[in-house]
């Protein structure tokens, strides 16, 4: 068993106005494929380093398997690490550079060799294992650094940022094959990123933190699709969520200025409280035509990207985005009709942003 249990975790830094992380408890399943995601100085990649060892939890306690072990050093927690960098070592072969960390625990060369064949193979790197670090690209120097880190049949993978130094479409590249990697070894993973995107496609689960807390955990459908608060909303999502003030009235309706639009029936009873409410901006259906049900909006912005027109529009006094087909014809200043299925509004609390049940 691999298991990671992490239970109450915190970590100051001298100085620090707040915890770097703050009471967090944690558990990834064996096997299973964990992303922390979230903004710059959220506290995930010192949560990271904590179940590296590289890290000191100031309290609680960090479990691997049925081990407890906080007070273990790095080499002893049976972890491999796969940082932002690719440190890999400049003056050594591409067959060195994987095979160091079996080299270091003194395997046997006929096994190191058995290895390291098998990673590069499942890296696509076998026919670069007797080149340099400077005669490879971007792209596989990181695969490089994955495969040093499977190699060591750890039972623990930790991933900090490993694409963060890579462009754009090989990153996209690589992310396919990176997952197809982790799931085909079967390895505990936790996974470090700020790119909601990256985490959405890669993780079993998404753990969204902010302020050295975890926001939400879930599936990462899930985490989209009902966020727990107005910042996973507003964080997880490109777009991010759609939020604006309504007034619940009898009907139930939601009253949005001089506006009306329809409501769950089972918002009634908030009846005579304003709420907020979070649409995404692919739920929101748009016409160039007025009908019933729609709601007058003037387009703002338009931005084509291919798959989709997103456009800016405002309704009343709120500003939203709406995703619509690529094939949809406006232009700034135009008139639009917007409408918003019930079932995919979500409320939120306007005074503390936490989510409403109903």
């Amino acid at each position: 068993m691999s298991r990671i249990v992490l239970r109450n975790l915190v970590k100051s830094y001298p100085g620090g106005d707040r915890r770097a992380t703050d009471e967090i408890s944690l558990e990834v399943a064996d096997g299973e494929f964990v992303v922390l995601v979230g903004p710059s100085g959220c506290g995930k990649t010192t949560l990271l380093r904590m179940v590296a060892g590289l890290e000191t939890p100031d309290s609680g306690s960090v479990h691997i398997g049925d081990t407890d072990v906080t007070s273990l050093s790095a080499r002893d927690r049976r972890v491999s690490m796969v940082f932002q960098s690719y440190a890999i070592f400049p003056h050594m072969k591409v067959r060195q550079n994987i095979g160091f960390g079996l080299m270091m625990r003194k395997v046997p060369r006929p096994e190191i060799d058995r290895r390291v064949a098998d990673a590069a193979a499942m890296l696509d790197l076998s026919d670069y294992l007797d080149r340099f670090p400077s005669q490879l690209s971007g792209g596989q120097r990181q695969r490089v650094a994955v495969a040093r880190a499977i190699v060591v049949d750890a039972g623990v993978l930790l991933m900090d940022e490993p694409l963060s130094n890579l462009d754009a479409l090989l990153r996209l590249q690589f992310r396919a094959e990176l997952k197809r990697i982790v799931h085909q070894i079967g390895t505990t993973t936790l996974y470090v990123t700020h790119d909601q995107a990256e985490a959405m496609s890669l993780g079993d689960r998404v753990a969204v933190m902010r302020d050295g807390r975890v926001a939400q955990i879930g599936g990462p459908l899930e985490v989209y699709d009902s966020p727990a608060d107005r910042f996973v909303g507003s964080f997880l999502g490109a777009p991010p969520m759609n939020f604006f003030p309504a007034l619940v009235s009898d009907g139930p309706a939601l009253s949005v200025g001089a506006l009306s639009i329809p409501a769950p029936s089972s918002l009634a009873r908030f009846a005579g409280r304003t709420v907020l409410v979070g649409v995404r901006a692919e739920k929101l259906a748009v016409s160039t035509d007025a009908a019933d049900g729609f709601l007058p909006a003037t387009v703002e912005v338009v931005e084509p990207t291919g798959a989709s027109v997103l456009l800016t529009v405002r309704l009343g006094d709120h500003e939203l985005k709406v995703q619509a087909p690529p094939t949809f014809d406006t232009r700034p200043e135009a008139s639009v009709w917007l409408r918003a299925d019930p079932s995919t509004m979500r409320f939120y609390d306007p005074e503390t942003s936490l989510a409403l049940t109903v």
